[in-house]
Order: structure tokens, then C-alpha cells, then sequence
């Protein structure tokens, strides 16, 4: 089996920005301008985004980032290599999630995702996450599920 690791990363490493611009023309293939609300690498490269990509050896298989909203974190730009999926890797990455925001004090994680990621929602509440309302600047849409989880 291979060894994945999940690590701090630079948005900005050749690896990751394929990696994010893959997840970009995804999620513009799949939902209107209005209803994509992923962080453009610039937005991903501030103090308050922990950024992690998942490393099989030197290469970049996935990637997540953990935005500091205050009193609760949000998961952004989970995106998993198409061809690297079903090495569990998703799940590496949900686990450092939930390391990093634990380590920052902070007692709940949301995130924001597209009503038509059927397996990103199987993942989500494979991890304890449930449904909620919208949150922070997000309004409510057809093409939005929204989830949170209370950490322990």
C-alpha cells in the first residue's frame, strides 16, 4: 500500500496550483459564476488559511485548506487527483482538518459545497458532518449544501 502524507503546502507549488486549477474548471463545469465559491490562489496564500496538500513521495495527489473565520473554521478546496482517488486520500486530509483547527482553539469546522458532489457529501458526513444553514456571507441556493461538525 502506498504511504500518503499529508503536508503544510504552498498553494503557489507547481503541484498544488494544477491541482487547484483542476478543481477550478470543475466546479465552473458543474455550477453557475454565482454559485462557485472556491478561493483563487491568491485568497488561499493569507495568514489566516492553513494550506495542506496530500504527498504519495514528491507527488501531489490532493490538496485542502482550512480558512480561521474567528470562532469556527471552513473547509476549502478539498480536490482529490481524479486518477489518485480511492487511496483514501480525502479522508487523510479530513484528519488534518480537523488536527489543525483543534490546534487553533476552534470548536466547530463548515464548509460549503456543490448540491451535485454526491461523494463529497458521502465523505463529509462520513467525518460527523451534518446538514445546516448558510453561514458567514453565504446565502441560501438550490446549488449549495451546507454542513458543520462540533469538534470534541
Amino acid at each position: 500500500m502506498s504511504d500518503i502524507k499529508v503536508v503544510p503546502g504552498n498553494p503557489r507549488d507547481a503541484q498544488a496550483t494544477a491541482l487547484l486549477q483542476a478543481s477550478h474548471a470543475l466546479m465552473q463545469e458543474l455550477f453557475s459564476a454565482e454559485d462557485n465559491h472556491f478561493l483563487s490562489i491568491d485568497e488561499l496564500c493569507v495568514p489566516s488559511v492553513n494550506f495542506f496538500v496530500a504527498k504519495e513521495g514528491d507527488t501531489s495527489l490532493g490538496c485542502v485548506a482550512l480558512a480561521n473565520k474567528g470562532d469556527y473554521a471552513e473547509i476549502k478546496s478539498m480536490f482529490v487527483d481524479p486518477k489518485a482517488r480511492g487511496k483514501g486520500i480525502a479522508h487523510k486530509l479530513m484528519q488534518a482538518i480537523e488536527v489543525e483547527a483543534r490546534a487553533q482553539g476552534l470548536a466547530e469546522v463548515k464548509l460549503e459545497t456543490g448540491d451535485t458532489l454526491h461523494q463529497a457529501h458521502s465523505l463529509y458526513r462520513a467525518h460527523g458532518y451534518a446538514d445546516c444553514g448558510p453561514f458567514g456571507e453565504y446565502e441560501e441556493s438550490p446549488a449549495s449544501l451546507f454542513m458543520t461538525k462540533t469538534l470534541a
